[in-house]
């Protein structure tokens, strides 16, 4: 049993992520700016109130976490999940909605995994749930540019992370969870529950020896 923290877990990927690591008998913190009556129904820790672009959020997750019982004293997994998608063409750019995309998607799992990372052992792992879209070899569509180059950012910043991390042996990994049936994608794709299998397999598989890895929940390295 392990102790796992998410991010953005109170509705699509990361409530799935919540269910899945909680049946499967590990301990969950769920963390998310309001909670849901899905999520609550878990029956798991829920630390809500959180945004992650601001210090002062992070900075009481931190708090939460440091009063909690014994068991949730370390985290075995961290999951930045906590993502938004304001769509755009060529035509519709708003550069405000850009910035936000990159507050959220880039520098909200760094914000997280610096106010935490010194509650991450050594053996812990850390999981950055970024996309596809975020490739620039693999881009052959265009559009969404604040979203595309929100992800492409945060692979940038997991890159670091591997490296940064790893004299404290913590493994890193940056997982496209596939395009799923949440309301971010307007309930196109693949169940929210398959995406999270997929991603729980792929972080149980994580280690230092293919930490920085872009994975697709599925199991295929993608392309930069």
């Amino acid at each position: 049993m392990g102790h796992i923290v998410i991010t953005g877990s109170n509705r699509g990927i990361g409530l799935e992520l919540a269910r899945q690591y909680a049946e499967r008998g590990d301990l969950v913190t769920a963390v998310c700016r309001r909670s849901s009556a899905e999520l609550d129904a878990l029956g798991v820790r829920v630390i809500d109130g959180i945004d992650v672009t601001e210090e002062h959020g992070v900075s009481k997750l931190r708090k939460a976490l440091e009063q909690s019982d014994p068991d949730r004293a370390t985290i075995d997994v961290l999951i930045n999940n906590a993502g938004i998608l304001n769509g755009d063409t060529l035509e519709t750019i708003d550069f405000d909605d850009m910035l936000e995309q990159y507050r959220v998607n880039a520098l909200g799992p760094l914000r997280v995994t610096l106010a935490l990372k010194d509650l991450i052992p050594s053996g812990g792992k850390l999981a950055i749930v970024s996309s596809r879209v975020g490739s620039i070899a693999d881009n052959g569509s265009g559009n969404n540019y604040g979203y595309r180059a929100s992800k492409t950012a945060v692979n940038q910043i997991g890159t670091n992370l591997k490296h940064d991390l790893l004299p404290r042996g913590i493994a890193v990994a940056l997982l496209h969870p596939g395009l799923v049936a949440t309301g971010m994608t307007g309930g196109r794709g693949i169940a929210a529950e398959d995406a999270a299998r997929g991603l729980i397999e792929r972080i149980d598989e994580l280690s230092l020896d293919n930490s920085g890895s872009f994975w697709h929940a599925e199991g295929h390295i993608l392309p930069w």
